[in-house]
């Protein structure tokens, strides 16, 4: 079933819908935003200036920061479901636009007259209460949980640990871990290799950077199938192969 930039249900699965945000779809519906209301009321050359000022990686950023904090902030939405997932990396990415609001409300205050020199950031201002909210959701531990998902490997247990130390930071403090993959032990019987692959990953997970330990930890074992479809997911929990 395709999924596009709105929320569809999911036609095999009941009370699940899903939606899946285009950042480049996203920019461009934001600099519209921005760019429409002057566009004929002000010279080309200023528009222009204005739509370069919008054409970077940054507005990129801000626009799909403004789609994800519009559903999270939306009473509507969140009345007609019992959890709602996003699914997006943790990285730093993701914790600069949820450091966003703080910036961005810090500098209004502190450079009132500069706010409309900051290209994309321009058209943030309207939107800082909103934003705001946004992250107080987040940071409420009886409305959000953060899962980190990792794999049995310590270069990524070693990312991770970045992240929720940086994301615990910011006040997002009710973190689970999960490390995902995980060769079962039944499977290192079969050969050489697949032992050495079991040992590896028992040795990183033995040895995880310590401020993991302390978190809710789920292991889920490495499929012989990807995961994809709701068959092969409806298994995820299972044991089966």
């Amino acid at each position: 079933q395709e999924i596009g930039n709105k929320i569809t249900a999911i036609s095999t699965v009941a009370g699940l819908s899903a939606l899946e945000i285009d950042p480049q779809q996203a920019a461009q519906q934001y600099r519209e935003r921005i760019v429409g209301p002057v566009r004929g009321a002000l010279p080309d050359d200023v528009v222009k200036g204005i739509e370069e000022q919008l054409s970077g990686a940054c507005t990129t950023e801000i626009a799909a920061f403004d789609e994800f904090t519009a559903l999270l902030t939306d009473a509507t939405l969140i009345a007609d479901y019992d959890h709602i997932i996003f699914d997006t990396a943790p990285t730093g990415h993701t914790i600069r636009l949820l450091q966003l609001p703080g910036a961005w409300s810090g500098f209004i205050e502190k450079n009132p007259e500069g706010a409309s020199c900051l290209g994309p950031l321009a058209g943030l201002e309207k939107q800082r209460q909103r934003y705001a909210e946004a992250v107080k959701a987040l940071s409420d531990p009886e409305r959000t949980r953060l899962i980190l998902v990792a794999r049995a490997q310590k270069t990524t247990l070693d990312e991770v640990a970045r992240t929720h130390e940086e994301l615990a930071a910011i006040g997002l403090s009710r973190q689970n871990l999960v490390i995902n993959g995980v060769l079962p032990e039944s499977e290192a019987v079969h050969d050489a290799l697949a032992a050495a692959i079991h040992r590896h990953e028992q040795a990183a997970i033995a040895n995880m950077p310590a401020v993991l330990r302390d978190l809710p930890l789920d292991q889920l074992p490495l499929k012989a199938f990807n995961l994809v479809g709701v068959e092969a997911l409806s298994s995820l929990f299972s044991d089966r192969d």
